[in-house]
């Protein structure tokens, strides 16, 4: 995808950390989105998981698209918003079809919609995405940094500040820590947050387990 600038007065901080949050009428587009989809507690949980996976992806000199880490950081949890959540599906499923459309009636290439697609379903199935491609992996790294803290050794003090100050946590103050909550199982099929939004019902979650197909 090509990265379109332009005035960013209306955009989100210019730069975190070192992350910039693209500049483009696409990303302007999934920031306006999500932010009138979704709780406050959700966009600065999905705007966090962006941070962390690009910061992640730089750490690990991975070459990735910012726009599609991006939308697949935001699109992430849509499928917990009523908007967005089906009877039948997983709400990583619900995620990825919101996102898929989306970025479809924008005009995205179908192997870059799929990449989103596919980071999105994977992103609570532990052990896969490392293996596939840039932006499916760091959106899981993203996700389980800002849920399990894993990883959060491997970030500065600096870069944990810049990120929960631009995007607080609930009840978070700059005199604690910014690791996130340990509680979470790594396996465990529950969405980022899900314990403290009320919008997840457990009864959702096929037990056979998520859907990868993107038909």
């Amino acid at each position: 995808m090509a990265l379109v600038t332009s005035d960013t007065s209306k955009a989100q901080p210019s730069s975190v950390a070192g992350v910039v949050i693209p500049d483009s009428k696409l990303v302007r587009e999934v920031t306006e989105l999500v932010r009138d989809t979704e709780s406050p507690l959700l966009f600065h949980h999905s705007s966090r998981v962006y941070y962390w996976g690009a910061l992640t992806g730089k750490r690990r000199a991975l070459r990735f698209d910012p726009e599609l880490l991006y939308a697949g950081a935001m699109f992430h949890d849509m499928g917990l918003t009523p908007r967005h959540a089906s009877a039948h599906e997983r709400f990583e499923v619900d995620s990825a079809n919101a996102a898929r459309d989306f970025l479809r009636s924008h005009g995205i290439a179908e192997r870059e919609v799929e990449t989103v697609w596919t980071a999105i379903a994977l992103h609570t199935t532990p052990g896969v995405p490392p293996h596939m491609h840039p932006v499916i992996a760091l959106v899981t790294a993203g996700v389980e940094m800002d849920v399990l803290g894993i990883a959060f050794s491997e970030f500065t003090e600096v870069e944990r500040e810049a990120v929960v100050r631009a995007h607080p946590r609930p009840g978070h103050s700059r005199k604690r820590s910014s690791r996130p909550s340990m509680t979470a199982s790594t396996t465990s099929p529950r969405p980022p947050l899900a314990l403290s939004t009320r919008m997840f019902s457990p009864t959702r979650i096929p037990r056979s387990g998520p859907r990868i197909s993107a038909a």
